[in-house]
């Protein structure tokens, strides 16, 4: 593993795909031992997507996590998708951790509610409440956090919004499998904000494979600024990014 820090954030380069998982899970699991034992709970954020399956594989199988105190949240949904659909994220959650590890509660965002922004208000709220301790996530291939997608909003208020989805973030969800063709992506989704993502005491940015390698340099190399949304993690020093080989081809250094 070699380490190294950009601005304010330090980033591991592992040895693989599943290394760089297994080294975010090894975080984690000493982050939520920490706030378990300070306040008897905890609570996190956590990501969907391909580039995820490494690290949800390597923390279900962390045997010293006392899932039962810990509050899960997610980053995003769809508009007005239903959670049975095969693309929801709440599914994705559902599948690949809290159906098999058994956490306190696991809050949803409800991408098919009645009233969005009575779910915004909802969702906010318990994310107020609870104060999640990490936040792990992810970074898009055009630079985005969660489905902030560029250029993003640095400097808003609000925890949750709806936004609309560009073609490059649309054809990365075609890419992976969960959709046929661009037509059936939705043009919309309600995504926590950048500030949102950045609010608890530590966030675990998992991000392999080479279809991330030009994001990471544009984060890592390039200005910081909103047409490249992942560039505002150099800049917080509670920051981890985990790279694999793959990802981290492009850097320099």
């Amino acid at each position: 593993m070699k380490k190294a820090i950009y601005d304010r954030m330090q980033v591991l380069v592992c040895d693989s795909q599943q290394a760089a998982g297994a080294a975010a899970a090894d975080d984690l699991a000493e982050i939520l031992r920490a706030a378990i034992a300070e306040r008897g709970e905890a609570a996190i954020i956590v990501a969907t997507g391909n580039s995820q399956l490494s690290f949800m594989k390597a923390i279900r199988a962390r045997p010293d996590i006392r899932w039962g105190q810990v509050t899960v949240f997610h980053m995003d949904e769809y508009l007005h998708m239903s959670d049975q659909h095969p693309a929801s994220f709440r599914r994705y959650i559902r599948e690949q951790l809290t159906d098999r590890v058994g956490p306190r509660v696991f809050y949803g965002i409800v991408g098919d509610a009645a009233d969005p922004e009575q779910e915004m208000a909802r969702y906010a709220d318990l994310l107020r409440r609870h104060d999640p301790v990490a936040c792990i996530l992810g970074i898009g291939e055009n630079g985005h956090l969660a489905f902030n997608d560029p250029p993003a909003d640095f400097d808003t208020d609000r925890l949750i919004h709806i936004v609309d989805l560009d073609e490059t973030c649309r054809r990365q969800q075609v890419g992976e499998g969960h959709f046929a063709n661009l037509e059936q992506v939705p043009a919309q989704a309600i995504s926590l904000t950048v500030p949102a993502l950045l609010r608890p005491a530590h966030v675990l940015a998992v991000v392999p494979e080479a279809r991330k390698a030009q994001a990471v340099r544009d984060a890592l190399l390039g200005p910081v600024t909103p047409d490249c949304p992942a560039s505002i993690l150099r800049t917080k020093p509670q920051v981890t990014l985990y790279l694999d080989p793959d990802s981290a081809s492009l850097l320099d250094r």
